[in-house]
């Protein structure tokens, strides 16, 4: 299914856009550290997607209807859109095996690499590779969700 979503040419890019992406950044940020709802691990916004490695703290229907329903709420009122679910319904999900976690990071973070969007991982200014000056944001207590 990643490999699916990550070679997808089709759907609304709407995550390409700077402020959408960092809406979405932003909000991973605040519900890992705010909220506590996981421990975050690595990340990447991609145009039509994003990937999220996390260890739960909370149920993930809880988890997932957090990070959607505020992400969609923000970017449907960027987008001027009413009515138009921003998030497909479904998430796909699932459990990281021993053994996979460095992998499963590394593709996730190599995902803009992958796409041609930049030459190395740590360029793509909307996921985890960017390293601490992408995570600062949060960190000095930015009004991330108003």
């Amino acid at each position: 299914m990643d490999r699916l979503l990550d070679e997808a040419r089709t759907g609304p890019f709407y995550l390409g856009q700077p402020a959408l992406a960092e809406v979405v950044v932003d909000s991973i940020h605040f519900n890992a550290l705010k909220l506590g709802h996981y421990e975050l691990h690595a990340f990447v916004v991609m145009p039509n997607h994003m990937h999220l490695l996390a260890t739960p703290a909370v149920e993930l229907p809880k988890l997932t209807r957090s990070l959607k329903g505020i992400t969609s709420k923000r970017a449907n009122a960027i987008l001027r859109l009413t009515g138009t679910p921003f998030w497909q319904e479904e998430s796909y999900d699932h459990s990281v095996r021993a053994g996979e976690f460095e992998k499963i990071r590394g593709y996730i973070e190599s995902n803009p690499v992958r796409a041609g969007l930049v030459r190395e991982a740590s360029e793509f200014p909307w996921s985890s590779a960017a390293g601490p000056a992408r995570r600062t944001a949060a960190d000095r207590g930015a009004a991330l969700l108003r």
